[in-house]
């Protein structure tokens, strides 16, 4: 899974679904096996090839290989992007979104921080973009 510059895509609330899935699972999926992992799904599943040919074409997942199902072989699919970086694309891309609200963004996200190593990496962090830019 690459996290490099990827161009904007929301995904629509069945392939979230999927994608979802695809996070959760941490390996290449076929479309079989997301069939599969997927009982409470809200889509059928004759619809996976639009799905996956929409994720595909947003550049939100990639084809990771084949693998053999049946006598013929099946594609398998991995996400473009992590969970992480797909919830950072949506908020800096909300029209809501700026530079003046990213102290109380970091705020509210501050409130769930319990461990003092991630306090400490924040520090770091905010010193190092202090620093690039004098």
């Amino acid at each position: 899974m690459k996290n490099a510059k990827i161009p904007y895509f929301k995904l629509t609330k069945s392939e979230n679904e999927i994608m979802d899935l695809m996070w959760k699972e941490n390996r290449p999926l076929s479309r079989s096996e997301i069939i599969e992992l997927t009982p409470g799904r809200t889509w059928k599943p004759a619809s996976i090839h639009i799905l996956l040919n929409s994720m595909l074409e947003k550049k939100a997942i990639e084809v990771a290989g084949f693998v053999q199902s049946t006598k013929n072989y099946a594609r398998t699919f991995v996400p473009s992007v992590s969970s992480d970086a797909y919830a950072i694309m949506q908020i800096k891309s909300s029209p809501v979104f700026s530079q003046d609200s990213i102290p109380s963004l970091v705020s509210s996200l501050l409130d769930d921080v319990d461990d003092k190593g991630i306090l400490d990496q924040l520090e770091e962090m905010v010193a190092a973009k202090k620093a690039k830019l004098k």
